[in-house]
């Protein structure tokens, strides 16, 4: 039995190292190949042109995902901390989670036509990166919820009991000992959900629209570095500056992601220091 029990550790192991190294080596060829036939193709002038830059689309880009998660990221922390320390399990709380588990798999092209008809017609936002923004918030909604959700139930009930034992309110037990001890969670949540904004085309066209201007407010229309590409590529004129947009989209997000980690690993420490 024991033979038979390593051997089979051993063919799952196998298994277990083979697929992580297909996972990581589709990454690996997906961005090697997108960075190859990029970065020969991007220089300042394909930047800051007037006619073919893509410095419009970057601003644009930069401007939309700060703005979409300030507004979905407070509703779905604060919908995560409802349902892990405030709501009993129940129809209520079914039915939250089947409504968020449900707009995770809506289709993005459903979320661009509620986005236009309700955003831009109803409230008059018009193509603009206010409509873009609303519309993405609540395409990330489920991924922040529910990513959220599951940090914060991985905080050890002892933290919650240490703290009402101490004397302090539930709100400040959240505040100042949950939500800081699942930080790496919740900025899992918000790494997905950049990806997400920069990645979708389909939403964004029908909100933001595709104008290649430089923004002047949330009220302009734009077009997003994703958009972009999805227009180069899609016209077939162009391979070398799609290629070259994407290689420029991979970085920025790369460097969104970095910061991201960055700012929440100094967070991590002064709260450990503090302890």
């Amino acid at each position: 039995m024991r033979t038979q029990t390593k051997i089979s550790d051993f063919i799952i192991k196998i298994f277990i190292w083979l697929f992580t190294l297909i996972a990581v080596g589709a990454l690996i060829l997906i961005v090697g190949f997108v960075l190859i036939k990029g970065l020969p193709y991007i220089s300042w002038n394909f930047i800051v042109s007037p006619d073919t830059g893509i410095l419009p689309m970057i601003v644009t880009t930069l401007i939309i995902i700060p703005l979409t998660l300030i507004i979905a990221a407070p509703i779905g922390i604060c919908s995560a901390i409802y349902l892990v320390e405030y709501a009993r399990p129940g129809k209520i709380v079914n039915l939250i989670r089947f409504a968020t588990e449900s707009l995770a798999g809506i289709p993005s092209i459903i979320y661009g036509l509620f986005g236009y008809v309700f955003f831009c017609l109803t409230l008059g936002f018009n193509y603009s990166i206010l409509s873009g923004s609303l519309t993405l918030s609540i395409m990330v909604l489920p991924t922040i919820i529910r990513t959220t959700e599951e940090a914060i139930k991985t905080v050890p009930n002892s933290y919650r009991e240490g703290s009402l034992a101490l004397g302090a309110t539930k709100l400040t037990t959240i505040f100042k000992i949950i939500l800081p001890s699942s930080i790496s969670g919740i900025l899992t949540a918000i790494i997905l959900s950049i990806g997400r904004i920069v990645g979708e085309t389909a939403a964004v066209i029908f909100t933001l629209g595709t104008v290649t201007d430089m923004p002047k407010n949330l009220m302009s229309s734009g077009r997003t570095l994703a958009t972009h590409m999805y227009n180069l590529a899609r016209e077939g004129t162009n391979e070398n500056a799609a290629f070259a947009t994407a290689a420029v989209l991979i970085i920025v997000v790369a460097l969104i992601n970095l910061s991201a980690r960055s700012v929440a690993g100094q967070f991590q420490k002064k709260l450990h220091s503090k302890k």
